[in-house]
């Protein structure tokens, strides 16, 4: 146990780390019960006793007990739940990061705190690249669906705006367009990943197909919903582009996270993509219905 007296600035900074380190205790501790997968299960539990030895540590400086925050513990476990588990507490650690700035400034004064920033950074990540989750293999399947959906169905609909002008008469020759596409990519995925013999065993050729079609048409309905709500074609088209942004923007971040990649990057390059190809086809329908001289 400590006994060196702490300032008052210094022991409410060590009191946070602790309330921290037990609501995370809790968070993982929870989140192992729910699951079915044992070495998921394990592995979890490995980082919460991990994270409940660092709350002993700080206790021996405060020598207080701290009780979890039940705002973060419930925010946290249904967000890994929901949107899975990878993604949920690497949401969770990189909220962490100030904690660890606060760990690296403290540890001249609290000699442990350099130990634990350094399990934060090392042992815990490692443990967190062992979960085996199911959604994490197949995201490009899913990443597929979803960018093939933005481009095509982006482009698609900025041909026909101009070409149809009639707002129900767009979503309908969308919607059609959007369901055909799902389905050929979703029997295109399937062959591909029955063909990928680096694979076999690890993702099933169904399972990835029907990710693929599901991505597709889910998007599909979120970028026509504007034409079936708005009046104005023009207006409709608009909202479908903020539509495609947003899900672009989305799905980067959840990506961003869950597999460490750069943010920045690839928004920009998928932004950017979707909306040239919009440009495109739709002067490519200005163009159509200017020389073919044809009016709906």
């Amino acid at each position: 146990m400590v006994t060196t007296p702490l300032g008052d600035k210094l022991k409410k900074q060590i009191l946070r780390f602790q309330k921290n380190e037990i609501t995370e205790h809790c968070i993982y501790h929870k989140l192992a019960q729910s699951v079915k997968d044992e070495q998921n299960k394990k592995v979890l539990l490995d980082i919460s006793n991990e994270e409940l030895r660092h709350y002993h540590v700080w206790k021996t400086y405060t020598n207080q007990d701290v009780k979890p925050s039940r705002v973060m513990l419930w925010k946290y476990y249904l967000i890994a739940r929901i949107l899975g588990i990878t993604f949920g507490i690497k949401l969770m650690e990189k909220g962490e990061e100030n904690a660890q700035v606060s760990y690296g400034a403290t540890a001249s004064l609290v000699p442990d705190a350099r130990n634990i920033e350094r399990d934060e950074n090392e042992h815990e990540n490692a443990l967190i690249h062992m979960i085996n989750e199911e959604r994490l293999m197949y995201v490009g399947s899913i990443v597929l669906g979803l960018n093939d959906a933005l481009v095509e169905l982006t482009g698609a609909l900025a041909g026909f705006t101009f070409a149809f002008q009639n707002t129900h008469l767009i979503a309908l020759a969308g919607l059609i367009t959007g369901i055909a596409a799902s389905l050929s990519m979703g029997a295109s995925e399937y062959l591909s990943t029955k063909s990928e013999a680096g694979e076999e065993g690890l993702k099933s050729p169904v399972k990835a197909s029907v990710y693929t079609s599901l991505a597709y048409i889910l998007t599909v309905l979120f970028l026509i919903l504007p034409f079936f709500i708005l009046p104005n074609v023009y207006l409709a088209l608009g909202a479908t582009l903020v539509n495609a942004l947003i899900v672009i923007l989305l799905f980067t971040f959840y990506i961003s996270v869950a597999k460490d990649l750069p943010f920045r990057k690839r928004f920009l390059e998928m932004a950017t993509i979707s909306i040239c190809v919009a440009a495109l086809t739709f002067a490519i329908g200005f163009l159509i219905r200017l020389f073919l001289g044809i009016e709906i």
